[in-house]
């Protein structure tokens, strides 16, 4: 199967940023499994004729599940600027989600203590400060609904491991295909979660900086919600 053409957002000399496709991860350990951050690497190679090991700074992360905007440093300083962004929780996150059944209300603010259970391999509620568990803080705007399915716009203030998947799911709604979660639904190997845009400050510049990706292709299915797939 041939490799997706990686898709640009933005570059310029300190940061470029990519559309992530989903069920590819951000960011190798170990093996030989093909990452995001294996293809910008090449692809910074390739353009730029670049001898030797190509430095990419990796700042944040999307579960291997998630299609969206993902931002990488290209220098050393651009990387430490950036990743104390996100640390500081000052980058602006929206992501579409679809989720089972009909979520009410059409606006508001869910707050959770999350906590990891490394033994079920998964994230669970947890009482409020209780041993391992951080505070989960996200704002939601519901953007349509048709058929038992559900459309929502999220910005997380917190950023804590599968986060929106954990907050959605212990409310009944899990996102459509997330069976980690309690999805009944299958979505392509995927979950519906894309992270629509990213707003953060120029790591040099220090202006305003907001990237947008348009979702998967698999996303038409959810035409009937109001959500567009351009050709």
């Amino acid at each position: 199967m041939a490799e997706p053409t990686l898709r640009v957002l933005y570059e310029d000399n300190h940061c470029i940023a990519v559309a992530k496709p989903a069920g590819i991860p951000t960011t190798h350990f170990q093996g030989r499994e093909e990452t995001l951050d294996r293809q910008v690497k090449a692809y910074l190679k390739e353009r730029y004729a670049k001898p030797g090991n190509v430095f990419l700074g990796i700042v944040h992360r999307l579960d291997k599940a998630v299609s969206g905007v993902v931002l990488f440093a290209k220098t050393s300083k651009g990387a430490s600027r950036l990743a104390e962004q996100f640390r500081q929780g000052s980058v602006e996150k929206v992501y579409w989600a679809v989720v089972e059944g009909v979520f009410e209300p059409s606006v508001g603010t869910l707050e959770d203590w999350l906590r990891k259970d490394e033994a079920r391999r998964r994230v669970v509620i947890s009482p409020p400060h209780s041993a391992g568990a951080r505070q989960a803080v996200l704002h939601f705007q519901r953007r349509g609904c048709h058929d038992g399915l559900t459309w929502l716009e999220i910005r997380p203030q917190t950023g804590r491991t599968h986060q929106i998947r954990v907050q959605l799911a212990h409310r009944g709604h899990p996102i459509y295909g997330d069976a980690r979660y309690g999805s009944i639904h299958t979505f392509d190997g995927s979950i519906a979660l894309h992270a629509r845009s990213l707003t953060f400050l120029h790591p040099i510049r220090y202006e305003p900086v907001t990237l947008t990706a348009e979702p998967p292709e698999a996303w038409r299915r959810f035409r009937k919600l109001g959500i567009r797939v351009p050709p």
